[in-house]
């Protein structure tokens, strides 16, 4: 029987079996791109992006007069000298209150301009997103005069909040549009079902739409506190003591006329950005969640 079926064919030989577990090389029509074509371009962005930082680390901790490329032996003087001599202890904080205020204001009453813009149907609602837009195309050094005459009236110069507002002011257009996308994301059905249920428009919203929010609402606040912790402009304009101003203008105060001292400008350079980092690092995965979210028309 065994002669009959390798005459008719029925036998396949071993060899001609693949065999299982067995992989076949070569790559298919169908298979992505070889490894070293993605980590090259990868490996080249990263070295091009952590170099600055590793040569402002460098000279941040690395000896006056050393001209090693390895920052060893290692010091702490510039840190020393910046925070406590040349005042960054206080920028810190000034820097710390103005970018929680920022936060927490733009993200109440972005939250409040989004929702009534996904939720509800009035007139002139379309113009009103149109200027929104509009606005993002005016640079801020154009506002500096109204806003220094406003903030003067309101005896809100050289005061911190002078500062809050007009970040808080310059950041909520984006906000709203973010966050009107997101909630639109969000099934209105959901909000009605809390309504069947016995629930004002309110308790509903905090019951149901805010707690899908969360995405969304660390990219608003993530923005808010980043813009307001680097932006230079309104707190040299609007602060004029030394001891009210932010970090931003505290790095400019150590670049003199004729000399700069490079150690402690890259040691202000850390402690400026240490906050930063450390933020993105723990929102990174709800910055892009949130963003994606509120870039997608519902």
């Amino acid at each position: 029987m065994t002669a009959a079926l390798v005459e008719e064919g029925a036998l396949i030989p071993s060899a001609a079996v693949p065999r299982p577990g067995r992989r076949r090389r070569g790559r298919g029509p169908t298979d992505g791109p070889p490894r070293w074509q993605i980590y090259l371009p990868l490996g080249l962005y990263l070295l091009f992006t952590l170099v600055p930082f590793y040569w402002m680390l460098l000279f941040a901790v690395r000896p006056d007069g050393s001209t090693s490329l390895v920052p060893w032996p290692a010091t702490g003087a510039h840190f020393d000298k910046v925070w406590n001599d040349r005042s960054f202890g206080i920028f810190f904080q000034n820097s710390m209150l103005v970018g929680v205020a920022t936060l927490v204001l733009t993200t109440v009453v972005a939250l409040s301009g989004g929702y009534a813009l996904a939720r509800f149907r009035f007139k002139g609602r379309t113009a009103f997103l149109i200027a929104l837009l509009c606005s993002q195309f005016v640079p801020g050094a154009l506002m500096l005069v109204p806003l220094f005459q406003i903030f003067r009236h309101l005896q809100l110069i050289n005061s911190l909040w002078s500062v809050v507002i007009s970040e808080t002011v310059f950041q909520l257009p984006l906000s709203v549009i973010l966050l009107s996308g997101f909630i639109r994301g969000i099934p209105e059905a959901l909000e009605e079902a809390a309504w069947v249920d016995g629930c004002s428009r309110l308790r509903a919203f905090f019951a149901v739409v805010l707690p899908m929010l969360r995405p969304g609402l660390v990219a608003v606040g993530s923005f808010a506190f980043v813009h307001s912790w680097n932006h230079f402009l309104f707190a040299l304009m609007f602060l004029s003591e030394q001891d009210k101003q932010t970090i931003p203008v505290g790095l400019n105060t150590l670049i003199g006329a004729d000399s700069v001292d490079l150690g402690a400008l890259a040691a202000g350079g850390v402690i400026a950005a240490v906050p930063v980092v450390v933020v993105f690092a723990f929102i990174q995965k709800w910055l892009i969640t949130g963003f994606s979210a509120g870039a997608v028309k519902g």
